[in-house]
């Protein structure tokens, strides 16, 4: 009522009071409707507009009384005064509008909720159902459906159905209100199937209907053009229309796919280029809407692009903001990218001019600043901020209140679309990631579940199945989107990354560009996984930088070209001009050298990237590595970084070519990258394994590049890869193993490449991972996992079979420093330790070779122990082959200094080296036995142990014939004192092998190279040194070694022949060892041949026997082990004494088992001892026979060996004499003799001959005397058998006893005498052979004093072959060579005689004596009468000496001889007696002085013999028949001599007249009448019978004679004849004719006158 005063002021307050009463809700329905009736009027007559729109307002908030009619009335009178002309009315009443409209769909979901609980709501129905189902709706919602459709219907420009009254609508208006509906109230659609209806049947056609102009439209056509005239985009209504449609999208996609999609196919198309520029701005914008939805992106993606008849929606979106973005760089010369439409739809043709020429430079001077700007070809567009990331903040699609299109400021559209993308990436990237992780969480926890047996059940396993029947299609729906959206957003980005001239600007495509990498690498798509990272790549690098591996990915990509709606998208190449700041020069990594290449600050962002997303992402790169990799590579090189220690890249100098010019800020920057391009390669130890797999395989082939580029020139090479797999290799040593194999595989090949530097680096890297693999704790320790400890080495000696020389010393340093650091843990990686230093050759150099040796004495000095004792035969080999080497003699040596450590080594651990090769050999045997196959070893039959040993054995065996003379010599002794000193540690059995394959081996090859050997002359030993004349041919040298290993052995066979006799085949042995010593005895080499001889000595035990230390004292008793006592052995290059650990005597009691071993001094065998004596007889024969032809160069065997020859005889005739036949007797004979007749060389003649005068036997010739005194003992006490051999030696005594007058004669050599030699001139010097004569006579004299008697000696007639031979020395007497020898030799004839002539007389019946007479009487007449004449200067002393040995040899036949006449013959009587005679004469000599001649007449001799003629002219008795015959024969040469003497002197005395005669003469005559007066007693003397009548008649003949004498002057001749006259008076009888007697006398008288 108040209210229908109309009176202002009263309605105010009536309407205050009603707004009051309705806020307290004191209202009813009916009062409502009243109200509002009420207030419709006020409306009508526009009174308190203002009020009535709040009172509306309050009246429909506050309760939910005002229905139906009452509610559309109340609405439509909203509207009414929407439409004054008073703005502020206008307004507020659009604002109570969209308020009560708003509060209408607040009601229905207030009563849907209230009714939740009591029914159940059905489903969203998609399905069409018609208006006639409102009736099923509650009072509010079926207002609000009312509501609803009149709007569409007002929209439309149709009468709305409820509304009733309405006069005016905009479309503007309720477009705006159906958005906020559709926006606010999305579940009121979605639960009530009416309400879909409407959306499907009534909003989407009107929305589609609204948009028509905007389709049809094309920018630029004229109206004239087609028939009816084109209605032109509004913008208010096509902006709202979007937003609308933004709306249906966002929320009701579910209901409206079909009339989505072509909701999307209208945005795609109003970005196209012919459209105005605010359409294409709010059209971005509403897409950006969209792609800030990730979820609704996904769903298009599954509702149109996977289905098969569909349009690719999702794909078209993509693809249009490429091109759109494309056709914004393309703009039409003519036009500007701010060009506006205006209302006439003509171009405003913008400044043009100020666009191009200057772009985005604010004043060029100091200070400017640049824009973020996109530039490309020319065309530059500013980046302006336009939304927040993530949030689609629009700008022209929020200008509700503008009519006119407004201006787009240049570069919005570019802005917003490139804020898709970046969305688009973004959300697609972390909605797929999220769900990714969700997945793999899942699949993780079911994956554990059902890993528990125990908790698994039916329920768990379908729940996995159908997991990952979700994930399948989930994974399906992933791949789809990526596929469908990568091919425009790489296109777009390359496009953006090429034009961004702003840093953030490009950091964001980067970023979006890495992160579809990862995503597509995570979802395994490698084509557009590896097509991001190319465009990164390409980024990173200088514009149309030659990389193949990129250009070939590029090529592949811009054959695809994408259409999107008949439109041709190219992926757009980058342009070259760049307005970046140059911040960097440098060379590019090519084969031929190209100019320099510039990066720019871009290329050096892109590069982080790329490092980020290697470093991030690693783990899905795959085969992409392989582009990230060369891009970076490249990069470093540009930028001049080089790879140091542990492979991390550090700034370096360029080695060619300009140098590298960097600015400050990437100077700064440098260690930044380096260390990240580290980080990333450490980031690798999080990579599984095929990824690692992935990295590792990319390196290598980025490597081998890098090897082919380097390959024939010096450039300095790429070393990145290597550093790389260094890297990588060293923080992945945890699982070192997967990656092992292609990493050492592809270094391997690195450290060959020709390119010093590149395998410097190679070996570097190799090494150092070999070493960080053996220091690193792996689990389990490498002690335990002897697989991997083998696998990290293998490389190392894999590395010997390359040849250059740096990278051999880069192992051996290596192998140096592991033995450092790891020797004590190699374990079983020392057979491939030790092949690596055996692997060094002769001809690598001494620096290798040096190395490589330091590291073997390393290894022996302090491993030994720690290796296994397997390993050690290894050691010794390579010791050997160190010996062999011939660059460094120092080496060699010292290497055999090792070898022999080594063995004393053995020495002292053998026990414990025993045990475990025994053990190891066990093993072995087992495996071998289960394979089937023997087991095959060197030495095999030998125990383990003792094949050890002769492994070293052998190897100092190889290094005794080293070319090398201080080799050989080194190595042989050591050889020998090895055995020597441990050889007791080999079992029995093994010396067999000991002997036959080390020594005898040995000994052939030496005796083959000493034959052979140069005799040229060596100057110089190397340097300065000078060698020896003894050692300048090759020929000396090797004689050396022959010398030392001869001897070697024998002292081995000596000292341990206790071990080798009980061997099977000593006997052959030792016939090999004897054939050694006589072929080396018969060398042409004095050195060789006397030291054979030596070693013979020694074999046959006569220089030294076996030290006590070394023989057991006492053999071990049958089957009891005893422990003997031995002297503790000092090892030789210890210093301390150690005990031994078992004694030789168990040891021998171990090889023999229960029989105690036979152990004797002598060699009990014959066999041996015949062995023996035929090689001596050999080495005799051979050596002493004489040459055939002589010249200077023949060879003649020494003194000193000869000597030793013959000094071996009586040792070894000890052991064979009970054998030794006369054959044997008679061949040593030939020796003696021939020994004896060498002649000295005049060089050595000095020392080995005194001077002349002495006489002094050599050593030689007494040796060849004790040869024979042995014999002769021998036979003396041997049987009667040996007795026959008595003669021999006699015959060759005497033999040398004719040395003394006929030196023997060598041949045909020529000897000198020694006073006629030159020393210096190879000459021949005969010995003095008078001494040895000598001595031999006395030692014949001897033994025929022992033996005359015996019955060889009688029967051979060896008295006679005595007296023979000394027939020659007294006959020569004065000629003989020394004046000694034919006084010993008349002396010995006196001693021989005095013996022999009674066993001659007592065998004088047998006539074996009785050619002995003849040769005797011969002797005395050649010695008593000699033609030779006495020397001149002999003094009378010495005349008279020499007359009393005359005498003494008359005197021996008066008592030896005559005195038994009757034994002998006659005729030898007869010659002795004319002898006798002849003696008893004088010999004058015209040439004596008076003062001489009674001296020299030998007056005592004359003597003697008248005296012995006379004493045997008559003897008292007779008893045989042969006395009276010697004395008538006596007694006639007497008388005979007398007569004779006595007229000699008459005729002399008459011719002399009165000078006296000779005194000689005148004793003789005298002595000659005392004779007969002595004769003429004797006579009478004697019985009658005795006297024969003719030796009467001869007495009585001299007495005319006599008488003649009387006229002679001296007194004493005188009173001589008195006396030898007056026995005549017995003869004066008176005759008478009976007395013969008297009558013969008076004839004689008568005959006398």
């Amino acid at each position: 009522m108040g209210c229908g005063t109309k009176e202002p002021k009263i309605t105010q307050l009536c309407l205050a009071a009603i707004q009051r009463l309705m806020s307290h809700e004191v209202v009813s329905e009916a009062a409502a409707g009243n109200i509002i009736n009420m207030l419709w009027q006020l409306m009508e007559n526009s009174l308190e507009e203002l009020k009535l729109l709040q009172t509306v307002l309050v009246l429909l908030t506050t309760n939910t009384v005002v229905h139906d009619e009452a509610l559309s009335k109340a609405i439509v009178l909203c509207f009414r005064l929407h439409f004054t002309k008073d703005n502020i009315t206008n307004n507020t009443a659009a604002a109570t509008v969209r308020q009560v409209v708003t509060v209408v769909f607040e009601r229905v979901v207030a009563e849907d909720e209230r009714y939740k609980d009591a029914v159940d709501q059905p489903a969203a129905v998609q399905g069409n159902s018609n208006r006639r189902s409102v009736s099923t709706l509650k009072p509010c919602a079926k207002d609000a459906y009312m509501l609803f459709q009149d709007l569409c219907q007002l929209v439309n420009a149709d009468a709305p159905y409820w509304l009733v009254g309405m006069t005016e609508m905009t479309r503007t208006f309720g477009l705006e209100l159906l958005e906020s509906v559709l926006n606010d109230f999305p579940q009121v659609f979605l639960q009530h199937q009416e309400f879909s209806f409407l959306l499907k049947e009534r909003v989407c056609p009107l929305v589609i209907k609204l948009f028509s102009p905007n389709i049809k439209f094309r920018q630029g056509s004229t109206t004239s053009s087609s028939p009816a005239p084109v209605e032109k985009p509004y913008f208010p209504i096509c902006m709202r229309l979007l937003r609308v449609v933004s709306v249906l999208i966002k929320q009701f996609y579910s209901l409206l796919v079909t009339e989505c999609e072509i909701f999307l196919s209208l945005l795609v198309k109003f970005l196209d280029a012919d459209k105005p520029q605010w359409l294409r701005a709010v059209a971005v914008e509403s897409i950006h809407r969209l792609c800030v939805q990730p979820q609704l992106l996904r769903s298009f993606c599954q509702s149109y692009d996977m289905k098969q008849h569909s349009t690719k929606v999702f794909r078209d979106i993509v693809n249009a903001l490429g091109s759109f973005i494309q056709s914004l760089f393309l703009v039409p010369s003519t036009g500007n990218t701010s060009a506006t439409p205006n209302q006439t739809g003509s171009n405003a043709s913008g400044n043009t001019g100020s666009a191009q020429t200057n772009p985005g430079v604010l004043g060029m001077g100091g200070g400017a600043t640049v824009l973020p700007a996109f530039e490309y070809r020319g065309t530059w567009i500013p980046i302006l901020n336009v939304t927040v990331q993530g949030s689609a903040k629009a700008t022209y699609l929020e200008m509700l209140d503008k009519v006119e299109p407004p201006t787009i400021p240049e570069g919005y559209a570019m802005s917003v679309a490139f804020h898709c993308l970046l969305d688009l990436v973004r959300g697609i990237t972390t909605m797929i990631e999220g769900e990714l992780g969700e997945a793999e969480t899942v699949i993780q926890t079911t994956t554990e579940a059902t890993s528990l047996p125990a908790h698994s059940s039916e329920q768990d396993l379908q729940s996995v199945s159908d997991q990952s029947e979700k994930e399948l299609v989930s994974r399906a729906v992933w791949e789809e989107m990526v596929n469908a959206c990568w091919c425009g957003l790489l296109a777009a980005l390359s496009l953006l990354l090429d034009a961004s001239t702003d840093e953030a600007a490009t950091e964001n495509i980067l970023k979006a560009e890495l992160t579809m990498a990862a995503l597509c690498g995570r979802l395994g798509l490698v084509t557009s996984r590896d097509a991001f990272i190319t465009a990164i790549c390409k980024g990173s690098l200088p514009p149309h930088y030659a990389l193949t591996v990129l250009n070939s990915t590029t090529a592949a990509l811009s054959s695809k070209s994408y259409s999107i709606q008949g439109q041709n998208v190219q992926m757009i190449s980058p342009s070259s001009e760049s307005h970046q700041q140059v911040v960097a020069v440098g060379q590019p990594l090519a084969l031929q050298p190209q100019g320099t290449v510039m990066l720019t600050s871009k290329n050096i962002q892109c590069m982080r990237t790329l490092l980020n997303l290697a470093h991030f992402h690693g783990a899905v790169l795959g085969t992409s590595w392989q582009l990230v990799l060369a891009t970076l590579q490249h990069l470093v090189w540009i930028l001049g970084l080089k790879p140091s220690v542990g492979g991390a890249l550090k700034p370096g100098r360029a080695v060619e070519g300009p140098s590298t010019v960097l600015t400050t800020a990437v100077m700064t920057d440098l260690p930044s990258i380096s260390s990240m391009i580290s980080k990333l390669f450490e980031n690798s130890q999080y990579l599984d394994d095929v990824s690692l797999h992935h990295l590792i395989n990319a390196l290598c082939s980025l490597s081998l590049e890098a090897m082919d580029m380097a390959y024939g020139n010096n450039k300095e090479p790429s070393l990145f890869a290597v550093a790389k797999l260094l890297e990588t290799g060293l923080v992945n040593m945890r699982r070192i193993e997967i990656l092992w194999r292609p990493l050492t595989g592809h270094l391997l090949e690195v450290c060959q490449h020709p390119n010093s530097r590149m395998r410097e680096w190679g070996a570097e890297a190799l090494t150092s991972l070999i070493k960080a693999g053996l220091t690193f704790r792996h689990d389990p320790p490498l002690s335990q996992n002897q697989r991997l400890q083998l696998l990290l080495l293998n490389p190392l000696k894999e590395l010997s079979n390359i040849s250059h020389p740096d990278i051999r010393i880069k192992q051996l340093e290596c192998v140096l420093q592991i033995l450092q650091s790891q020797g004590d843990s190699l374990g079983p990686g020392w057979p491939l330790v030790l092949g690596v230093m055996g692997a060094i050759q002769s001809d690598q150099g001494e620096s290798l070779i040096r190395t490589a040796f330091q590291c073997l004495q390393l290894v022996v000095t302090d491993f030994l122990p720690t290796m296994p004792c397997t390993c050690l035969q290894i050691v010794v080999e390579v010791a050997g082959s160190f010996g062999l080497h011939n660059q460094e003699l120092n080496i060699s040596l010292t290497s055999i200094g090792l070898l022999w450590n080594i063995s004393d080594y053995f020495f002292q651990r053998g026990e414990i080296i025993e045990k475990e090769l025994n053990k190891e050999e066990a093993v072995l045997q087992k495996q071998a036995e289960e394979k089937g196959v023997t087991l095959n070893r060197p030495f095999h039959p030998a125990s383990p142990f003792d094949c050890l040993w002769l492994c070293l054995y052998a190897k100092l065996g190889e290094l005794c014939v080293d070319p090398r003379p201080a080799v050989r010599k080194s190595a042989g002794q050591t050889l020998f004192s090895t055995i020597g000193a441990h050889g007791t540690l080999l079992q029995h059995s093994t010396w067999h092998t000991v002997i036959w394959k080390v020594l005898f081996h040995l000994l052939d090859r030496v005796r083959e190279s000493s034959t052979t050997a140069d005799k040229e002359k060596i100057e110089s030993g190397g340097g300065n040194i000078l060698i020896h004349h003894s050692r300048d041919t090759a020929e000396k040298q090797w004689a050396e070694t022959w010398v030392l290993t001869l001897a070697g052995v024998a002292r081995i066979f000596n000292t341990r022949r206790y071990l080798l006799q009980p061997l099977g085949d000593f006997s052959q042995a030792w016939d090999v060892l004897l054939d050694h010593i006589q072929s080396a005895a018969l060398s042409k080499n004095n050195e060789v041949s006397l030291a054979a001889l030596k070693s013979f000595q020694e074999i046959l035990q006569i220089v030294s026997p076996v030290r006590d230390s070394e023989k057991p004292e006492t053999p071990p008793a049958i089957n009891v082990s005893v422990p003997l006592v031995v002297g503790t052995t000092t090892a030789p290059s210890l210093g301390r004494s150690f005990m031994r650990t078992d004694s030789i005597g168990e040891r021998i009691g171990r090889y023999n088992g229960s029989e105690p071993p036979a152990i004797t001094d002598e060699i009990e065998d014959l066999n041996l001892w015949w062995a023996a004596w035929n090689s001596w007889y050999r080495i005799g024969s051979e050596s002493t026979r004489p040459p055939v032809t002589c010249d200077k160069l023949t060879f003649i065997p020494s003194q000193p060996f000869l000597t030793a020859l013959i000094q071996i005889f009586p040792a070894l005739y000890q052991h064979i004499k009970t054998g030794f036949s006369m054959d044997d007797l008679q061949k040593l004979g030939v020796i003696l003799h021939g020994a004896v007749s060498v002649p000295i060389s005049s060089d050595a003649s000095p020392f080995i001959l005194p001077s002349y005068t002495e006489a002094v036997l050599t050593s030689l010739q007494e040796a060849v005397l004790t040869a024979l005194d042995v014999l002769q003992k021998a036979i003396c006490v041997g049987s009667e058998g040996m007795q026959i051999m008595y003669p021999a030696i006699f015959d060759q005594l005497l033999a040398f006893v004719e040395f003394s007058c006929k030196p023997p004669q060598y041949g045909q050599l020529e000897t000198k005498h020694i006073a006629n030699a030159k020393y210096n001139q190879a000459e021949w010097v005969a010995l003095n052979y008078v001494p040895f004569a000598e001595r031999s006579l006395e030692v014949v004299v001897d033994l025929y004093q022992k033996t005359a008697c015996h019955k060889a000696v009688v029967t051979e007639k060896v008295l006679q072959n005595i007296i023979k031979t000394l027939r020659i020395p007294l006959s020569l007497k004065y000629s003989c060579p020394s004046e000694s020898t034919w006084k010993l030799a008349v002396s010995s004839l006196l001693k021989v005689l005095s013996i022999g002539l009674p066993v001659a007389r007592q065998h004088a019946s047998s006539g074996k004596f009785d050619s002995m007479w003849p040769e005797l009487a011969n002797t005395f007449e050649d010695f008593l009468f000699t033609k030779s004449t006495p020397p001149d200067n002999l003094s009378i002393q010495e005349f008279q000496k020499n007359e009393s040995i005359d005498v003494e040899v008359v005197q021996l036949i008066s008592t030896e001889i005559l005195p038994y006449a009757n034994f002998i013959p006659k005729e030898f009587v007869g010659q002795i007696m004319t002898m006798l005679n002849k003696g008893s004469i004088h010999s004058q000599s015209s040439s004596f002085t008076e003062a001489e001649i009674d001296i020299r007449m030998r007056e005592e001799f004359s003597k003697v013999c008248f005296e012995t003629l006379l004493q045997f002219s008559f003897s008292n008795k007779v008893t045989t028949p042969q006395e009276g015959y010697i004395s008538r024969m006596a007694l006639s040469v007497l008388l005979k001599r007398s007569q004779d003497v006595l007229h000699r002197y008459i005729e002399d005395e008459r011719l002399s007249g009165k000078c006296p005669l000779p005194r000689q003469q005148v004793t003789e005559i005298i002595f000659v009448l005392k004779a007969v007066s002595t004769l003429i007693d004797s006579l009478k003397k004697t019985q009658p019978e005795n006297v024969d009548s003719s030796t009467w008649a001869q007495v009585i003949a001299l007495y005319p004679t006599l008488v003649e004498c009387i006229t002679c002057s001296s007194s004493e001749v005188c009173s001589a004849l008195k006396e030898a006259l007056v026995p005549f008076k017995d003869f004066m009888h008176p005759p008478a004719a009976k007395d013969t007697t008297l009558l013969r006398k008076t004839s004689l008288l008568q005959y006398m006158d």
